[in-house]
């Protein structure tokens, strides 16, 4: 039996992803900063295991608890919505903590285990925001890029010792938690200096407007495609905006 270890899987795709492994019979490690019970169903096949990517003792204790794992999924990350200008620094550090140096610590914790065997699959989820030009993400979709590109060359570093590195790109999700956490608690305004304001709410009310958004189980079905794929992809958008998204391209 396959265990899988879940980053960011109190909510949201990551609480759908560990849902939709452990149904299929495999033994899931859910992971999250704030353990509280509850959040997912009691059973031998599954574990709850704090972890914040931000700090490496954390990461340390927690691959320590999991033991063998077969599959890394790195969805841990934060929100970010704004016009860049307006958006502080300690702000942008912040996303790209989590986004971005969180997934890459992770990463590493899990390498020498999967390099030794010879198998393993890292998948790195990341967002439709890099399948196209959006506005009011600058800060997110950098993160987020950053960590495709890192995919795609930390695929080709991992091949030869039968590891596979992989990213899925979920679109927008009306269900999630995003929303509410994407300005980090500050009022919107705050970050759409005046000049820019007649203009980013045309933008966000073009967004909301849309009626292609991704669902929860698009999410966890993509990542379990996209672990068990064996044609050599490398991205895998998730929900249909993703998906036309990509084809535009």
């Amino acid at each position: 039996m396959k265990t899988v270890l879940i980053t960011g899987a109190s909510s949201g795709y990551g609480r759908a992803t560990a849902l939709y492994f452990h149904s299929q019979g495999w033994n899931v490690i859910a992971t999250m900063r704030t353990p509280r019970a509850g959040l997912l169903p009691d059973s031998d096949r599954l574990r709850v295991v704090e972890l914040d990517v931000t700090r490496p003792e954390s990461i340390t204790a927690a691959f320590e608890a999991a033991g063998p794992i077969d599959v890394l999924v790195n969805n841990a990350g934060v929100p970010s919505i704004g016009v860049f200008e307006g958006t502080p620094m300690t702000r942008v550090r912040d996303v790209f903590e989590t986004n971005t140096f969180g997934v890459m610590a992770t990463t590493q914790a899990v390498l020498p285990e999967f390099r030794e065997r010879g198998s393993g699959v890292v998948v790195n989820v990341t967002s439709s925001v890099v399948l196209g030009h959006m506005p009011l993400s600058a800060v997110y979709k950098a993160s987020k890029m950053a960590i495709e590109g890192f995919t795609a060359s930390l695929s080709l570093e991992l091949a030869p010792f039968g590891v596979q590195a992989k990213t899925v790109e979920p679109g927008a999700c009306l269900t999630t938690n995003f929303a509410a956490n994407a300005t980090n608690g500050a009022p919107v305004d705050e970050l759409v200096p005046a000049p820019y304001a007649p203009w980013a709410k045309k933008t966000m009310d073009a967004f909301t407007g849309q009626d292609l958004f991704t669902k929860e189980s698009d999410v966890a079905q993509t990542v379990w495609r996209a672990v068990h794929d064996t044609t050599g992809q490398l991205r895998f958008p998730a929900g249909p905006d993703a998906v036309w998204l990509a084809q535009a391209k």
